[in-house]
Formats: structure tokens, sequence, C-alpha cells
């Protein structure tokens, strides 16, 4: 398959042979110029994005002029940082810079649904289970950190020793649905709202079909907003102590 965005072929020109290298080092076989899908050139594109507008941020702060960039980042700092105080707690900050991440990530991939001959990253399977499996590993890590091993453990076989046995594997089998949940949860809903946005397009060819873009850029925040929000519910979970 041709790669059809000029963004995928600026990509493979800078990286394919690096990402093609690295498959070969592996046993797979790769073609430089291919190796990077349109799909994982947008992920390039929206992280590179970010890390480019932090890197303005920082290097331009000002207490007596801040210029938009910096007025835009404390919007998203005091939102994402009132979220996390409410579920979190005091200790929110620690996690803060990571859900802020993820949320960012997540809406700006939503949000190129709405760009011509763009499909959505995140109507792909592949690009909101990778940001789950993340996500599952972040939360265990730091519940694991903050509660130990043993006590970390514990979480998992209730309040009663007797009934662990029976506990334990069903909180095993819980946490581990939590990446299907919210890799099916992201892919679903931008998986629809790409194909309605789709239709309404093929059916109205000469207009632009302004309500399936409006829904599409709701369910793009909402989305990002659940994936944030559930992120925040399983790090509170994990790393809160039992009384």
């Amino acid at each position: 398959m041709q790669d059809t965005l000029a963004i995928t072929r600026v990509w493979n020109d800078l990286l394919g042979s690096i990402a093609a290298s690295a498959m070969h080092a592996v046993g797979l076989s790769a073609n430089p110029r291919t190796v990077i899908s349109d799909t994982f050139a947008l992920e390039l594109t929206v992280a590179f994005g970010l890390i480019v507008f932090f890197l303005i941020v920082r290097l331009t702060l000002s207490v007596e002029k801040p210029n938009p960039a910096q007025q835009i980042a404390e919007l998203i700092h005091e939102f994402t940082g009132g979220q996390g105080e409410q579920v979190i707690g005091h200790d929110h900050t620690r996690f803060q810079a990571f859900v802020t991440c993820v949320a960012l990530f997540v809406v700006l991939n939503n949000l190129l649904g709405l760009l011509p001959r763009i499909i959505t990253p995140t109507s792909q399977p592949v690009v909101p289970l990778g940001i789950a499996v993340l996500t599952f590993l972040y939360y265990n890590f730091h519940g694991v950190r903050v509660q130990g091993p043993i006590g970390y453990l514990k979480h998992f076989a209730g309040p009663l020793w007797w009934l662990a046995p029976l506990l334990f594997p069903i909180e095993i089998i819980s946490h581990l649905a939590r990446v299907m949940s919210l890799t099916i949860r992201l892919y679903a809903n931008m998986l629809a709202s790409d194909l309605l946005t789709l239709v309404a397009f093929s059916m109205i060819p000469l207009a632009i079909p302004v309500a399936p873009l409006l829904l599409h850029f709701a369910v793009s925040l909402i989305q990002a907003y659940v994936f944030m929000l559930l992120a925040m519910i399983y790090l509170s979970q994990a790393v809160a102590h039992e009384h």
C-alpha cells in the first residue's frame, strides 16, 4: 500500500532507515521508504508538535507578559490540576505531567479526523492499545512504588483473608481488562465518529457537513477527557493507603 500523506513521506525520509534497521535487528523485514505508516506518522507529528509547544512555553516564560502559548499551557495545567486534585488528592502533582500528556496526545490525535483525507489515528486499534498499555504500566508501577510489592498485592486480596483465594484472581483479571476497556472505548467511539463523518461527506459532497464535524469535535474532547479521568481514577486507587 502506497503512503497517501505527504507527512508520512517526510517521516520515512527522516526515520525510515533507522526504523528499518531496528526491525531488521529483530528479524523483521521492512522497506525504509514505507516502514512508517500514515497512522504512525500522524502520531509522530502530534508528539513532535507537543514537544515543540512545551519547549516554546519553557523558553519564553514570563510573569509580567505571558505569551499566548504560555496562557494556553497555564489553562491546561489548571484544568488537569483541578481534576487531579479532586480525583487523586493532594499528591496529584506527581502524576499531573503524565495525565496531561496523555490527554493532549489523545485529543490531538482525535481532532486530526477533522482534516480532509485524514483517518483519525485513534480509530486504529493499535493506537488506543498502546496508550492503554502505557497507562496500565504507569499506574501499576506507582502502586508498587508507593505501597511496596506486598502492600500493593494486598489490594487484590480484599479485606478478608479467607476470601483472598477467590478475590485475587478476579481482581487480577479485572485489572487486565482495564487495558481492553480503555482501548475499545476510545477506538470504537472514534471509529464510529469517523464512519459517520465519511458517510456524511459521501451523501453531501457539495457542502460541508457541519453537524457531523461538530459531533466529531465533541466526541474527540469527551473521549480524551474520559481517558484522562480513568487514568486518574486508576492512579488514585493504586496509590491509596487502606485504613
